[in-house]
């Protein structure tokens, strides 16, 4: 059976929620996020018909094209001519940016194991396979993030555990 478009337009509809969310996780940033979504269901079209497992694969895709989108100079650049409308959220939004700038400061591929690992709650060998990397190295970069966590978090940490 081949895949058709009105597949990948079902698949994508269907994911753009959770993808979205990781997304936003990763970037920390409304717009961003939606770009980084659009890029990997892109990327994604282009090799629809070779694709087995859709859902694994655009977790693996969305985290790799971020760490890809992070190494390029251009990834800084914000718009600032108009300030963002902001929905109404729920829940702490101090603790939110606390950890929002937190993540900010670690390496995209430290990011991006943290998010997979504790957002979206992936075992060690899902993260390791997402990102193309041994269950090892992604067992000991989880350490290593969390500590440079700890530390940019100082005694926020505390809050967030708390929490």
């Amino acid at each position: 059976m081949r895949a058709t478009a009105e597949d990948f337009e079902e698949f994508a509809r269907a994911r753009i929620p959770q993808l979205y969310r990781t997304a936003w996780l990763l970037t920390g940033d409304r717009h961003h996020a939606e770009d980084l979504v659009q890029d990997t269901l892109a990327n994604m079209l282009k090799t629809w018909q070779r694709i087995d497992n859709p859902t694994a694969y655009a977790r693996a895709a969305l985290a790799r094209t971020f760490i890809s989108q992070r190494r390029r100079r251009s990834w800084s650049e914000r718009p600032t001519a108009e300030v963002p409308e902001r929905a109404e959220r729920v829940g702490d939004p101090e603790l939110r940016l606390s950890l929002q700038s937190a993540l900010a400061e670690l390496a995209p591929l430290d990011r991006a194991v943290l998010v997979l690992r504790f957002f979206e709650d992936r075992s060690v060998e899902q993260v390791a396979l997402d990102l193309g990397k041994n269950a090892s190295a992604i067992t000991t970069r989880t350490s290593r993030a969390l500590d440079r966590l700890r530390a940019v978090l100082g005694d926020g940490a505390a809050q967030l555990i708390a929490h």
